[in-house]
């Protein structure tokens, strides 16, 4: 059996799960096993039958309030206790999905493959598959030799397939294992595109000279239906929330489209963003790193580019 986890994001499927469960059922047919889905936590009415698009058939719903909010201890146990002789487990590389996977792999005694992007395939008694290794800068194939395994998805590596079926949903409820592990704070989103779910990114480094000069990076972000997000420097410097900063030592995102404004494009923050599938770079310096490592670039002033830009959006979208 073939199982898939997915994950809640206040009582809606965040959208990496919609991409796990969409790899699951590929996944499914390539193997030729049955799966199966699990979801914890309460959803929001007819949320979870969207999944019925992509593909899913069957989904065990575990509905105890005690899983509105994430605890690695009880989504362990309730996983644990769910799963019937488990072949391959299926995860969002997400930060759920970094806590979970390897509390699951020692729990049930099954190796975990993590961030992988391709389709497991057979390989000699057990399963290969490759991921994105040095920061973007090569692919590793990984191999287990057993006959179950846990893996977790890179966001944005497998575009979901619509894909009809009639969705059966089984609810059920477990006890959480234990009220050691509680939340002491949870970030709310409203009228604003949570930063880990937004298909397009718009981000500003220290080029932007000072927080003064946010309103434009907002104005654009407005326009696109994007998330804002910042360099380190920049959330050091306290212009913007520490929660936007993206890079290797903030949030690691992988949009469909990240602008980047005023970045350099060190090594850091590279290792944050580097997994989106379109990075557009505005910077004045013709040689700042970034124009390495992105897919189209504009050599020129932020505050001469970036308000023309929004102008021919706006034009574009007949707001101007």
């Amino acid at each position: 059996m073939i199982y898939v986890i997915v994950e809640n994001l206040q009582g809606s499927i965040r959208k990496a799960s919609i991409e796990a469960v969409s790899y699951a059922v590929a996944l499914s047919e390539k193997l030729q096993k049955p799966l199966q889905g699990i979801a914890l936590g309460p959803f929001k009415e007819g949320e979870l039958q969207k999944l019925s698009q992509y593909g899913l058939e069957q989904l065990i719903h575990v509905t105890n309030e005690a899983y509105k909010d994430f605890s690695s201890i009880n989504y362990t146990n309730a996983v644990a206790q769910v799963v019937k002789d488990p072949t391959v487990i299926v995860l969002p590389q997400g930060y759920d999905g970094r806590a979970l996977a390897p509390r699951l792999s020692i729990r049930l005694q099954m190796p975990l493959l993590s961030g992988i992007h391709t389709l497991l395939e057979p390989y000699e008694q057990g399963y290969k598959a490759q991921r994105i290794a040095y920061s973007n800068k090569g692919i590793e194939t990984v191999y287990t030799p057993s006959q179950k395994v846990i893996v977790t998805l890179k966001a944005n590596s497998f575009v979901p397939q619509k894909k009809e079926a009639s969705l059966n949903i089984t609810t059920t409820e477990v006890a959480a294992a234990t009220d050691k592990e509680r939340v002491v704070g949870r970030e709310q989103f409203s009228g604003k595109v949570p930063l880990t779910e937004a298909n397009v990114v718009v981000s500003g480094g220290r080029g932007l000279k000072g927080p003064e000069n946010w309103g434009m990076i907002e104005e654009l972000a407005q326009l696109l239906g994007a998330a804002t997000a910042c360099s380190k420097p920049v959330a050091d410097e306290g212009w913007r929330p520490h929660h936007e900063h993206v890079g290797q030592t903030g949030i690691q995102i992988a949009p469909n489209v990240y602008i980047a404004i005023g970045i350099s494009g060190a090594i850091q923050h590279l290792a944050g963003v580097s997994a989106s599938k379109n990075i557009i770079v505005i910077n004045k310096d013709k040689d700042a790193p970034f124009f390495k490592n992105c897919d189209y670039g504009v050599v020129g002033d932020a505050f001469e580019v970036v308000p023309k830009l929004i102008e021919a959006i706006k034009r574009y979208k007949g707001l101007a």
